[in-house]
């Protein structure tokens, strides 16, 4: 069983390690060539994966799509503050924002905003409409700033696991 240390984390040996950053390069790998990668057998390495998996650390599994290939090439980051802070207004928009799809990322920050959102859209109409028709309007919005991202320096969505070697 994988236990949370003092500050919620959880331990890991250096096997489990070289298993997420295998799985973090390629979440199709069978456990054979897991095993082959990491140095146990494809037992072993099945039943760690699968203790990973119940603990939550691996939380799933999916395809990274290009959101300019399928046709939404617009990325933007809207700041939001809320008119009234309460924990009420704080669910409420948590809910809010969990059902807008545009929506693919949402933080609660520190500074002039509440939130930082990521949005992904189709055109700059759409964001236009999606700020104007569908964030401002909603109840616990009080403003809201937009910035639309021009390029991408980097975009990963691997964890610096440490040395795996």
């Amino acid at each position: 069983m994988i236990m949370p240390n003092a500050h919620g984390s959880i331990g890991l040996d250096s096997f489990d390690l070289k298993l997420l950053a295998a799985l973090q390069e390629d979440g199709r790998l069978t456990n054979a060539e897991l095993a082959e990668r990491i140095g146990l057998s494809a037992s072993q390495c099945s039943r760690r994966r699968i203790r990973l998996e119940e603990s939550g650390i691996i939380r799933g599994y999916e395809a990274r799509i290009d959101a300019e290939r399928v046709g939404l090439p617009v990325l933007a980051l809207v700041q939001v503050v809320l008119g009234t802070h309460s924990n009420d207004n704080a669910r409420k928009f948590a809910a809010f924002v969990n059902s807008v799809e545009e929506i693919q990322e949402a933080y609660s920050v520190t500074g002039d905003a509440d939130y930082v959102l990521k949005v992904v859209v189709a055109s700059l109409p759409d964001l236009a409409k999606l700020i104007s028709d569908t964030i401002l309007v909603h109840p616990t919005v009080s403003h809201v700033k937009s910035s639309i991202v021009l390029g991408r320096l980097k975009c990963v969505n691997r964890l610096p696991l440490g040395p795996t070697t």
